[in-house]
């Protein structure tokens, strides 16, 4: 207890000093390559509509125009068309007026109220610090409300947005952490891997270039890290007791959910596997935060405790190196610790050096 105090007096004073001093390079860099924006334009609009209606007040063709006409209602609409789904006017009237729409209206007028005071340029911040200098962040956040419960990104090389379903079991804290992983991807796209590590990555043979892609997917567990802040924070510190415990009992699988992307990844190197097998085999991975966030957190978490956050965003950034940073961090790790973790193998460390 005299220990906890005396850590929290000296980060006071730590934070007192920090507030009057010059500021640093890394403060400067975030301000410099983050823009975030929080549009809420359509919530705001249908959850007035919605006020309207329970208050017995006639909607007026002007309030569904404030709608239809919202940035994120726009936007919105045009990725779901992109996505070749029905998407209409009318079909959302129907929605919004819906009886299970109006008995969630409270809820979802709290949660966006709770979402509005989340700290987005700092979870862009966040991001940053686990992206390679050069990288940039832009991107306009909208929460919504619509049919499908799903969050997504869209117009990533050209206008980044980040679409996040309005869900009231989602804190303000979590939102914050939601944002930085989402944004964390957004970022990295813009600076990895290198243009030389880019061009060399395309001579390799067609079956290691693929293998290459595919080690791309533990950007999820790499997005994990930098949204929780470092090593040293949990990934869902932020999130309900029974997501934390089923990301727990998932971390604790890591041994054999290693050997399982392993073995997939020396079938992609020999050419085993069809286009639909691959295809299924990463989509299995993926699932509610499979491997490709489990594995590639522990693997990301080891290599920036070995050998320094430098080091890991290297790695990361040029998916080359990934394997065998790895494989010297758990050799190091194996030989100071009775937990053995697995290593890669050489075959395929070797098929991307």
């Amino acid at each position: 207890m005299l220990r906890r105090k005396t850590l929290s007096v000296a980060a006071g004073l730590l934070c007192a000093l920090l507030a009057f001093a010059p500021e640093t390079a890394a403060q400067r860099r975030d301000a410099q390559d983050v823009d975030v924006r929080v549009v809420t334009d359509e919530a705001d609009a249908v959850l007035d509509l919605l006020t309207k209606k329970r208050a017995g007040q006639g909607v007026t063709e002007d309030d569904w125009r404030r709608v239809f006409t919202s940035e994120g209602y726009v936007r919105l609409r045009k990725r779901e068309h992109s996505m070749r789904r029905q998407f209409e006017d009318a079909d959302f009237r129907d929605f919004v007026l819906s009886d299970a729409l109006a008995a969630r209206a409270p809820a979802l007028a709290e949660t966006l109220a709770r979402w509005k005071t989340a700290d987005a340029s700092g979870a862009a911040a966040r991001a940053l610090r686990y992206l390679p200098r050069g990288a940039r962040i832009r991107a306009k956040i909208y929460p919504v409300i619509k049919p499908r419960d799903n969050s997504f990104v869209f117009e990533i090389k050209t206008d980044p947005a980040i679409f996040l379903y309005l869900d009231p079991a989602m804190s303000a804290e979590e939102f914050e952490n939601h944002l930085a992983h989402e944004l964390h991807h957004i970022g990295y796209g813009t600076a990895c891997p290198p243009p030389g590590a880019a061009a060399e990555i395309g001579r390799l043979p067609k079956n290691a270039r693929a293998v290459v892609t595919y080690l791309g997917a533990f950007g999820e567990g790499f997005a994990m890290l930098a949204a929780a802040g470092g090593v040293g924070r949990h990934p869902h510190a932020a999130s309900s007791p029974e997501v934390r415990a089923r990301w727990d009992r998932d971390v604790a699988n890591f041994a054999a959910d290693f050997r399982k992307v392993e073995k997939f990844f020396l079938d992609l190197l020999a050419g085993r596997l069809s286009e639909e097998q691959t295809g299924q085999t990463v989509a299995s991975f993926f699932g509610e935060q499979g491997p490709w966030y489990t594995v590639g957190w522990r693997m990301c978490a080891l290599i920036e405790e070995t050998d320094g956050r430098r080091a890991l965003v290297e790695a990361m950034c040029d998916q080359r190196k990934l394997l065998a940073a790895y494989n010297r961090a758990a050799e190091r790790h194996n030989r100071r610790s009775p937990e053995k973790l697995p290593l890669w193998s050489p075959q395929l460390v070797e098929a991307l050096d």
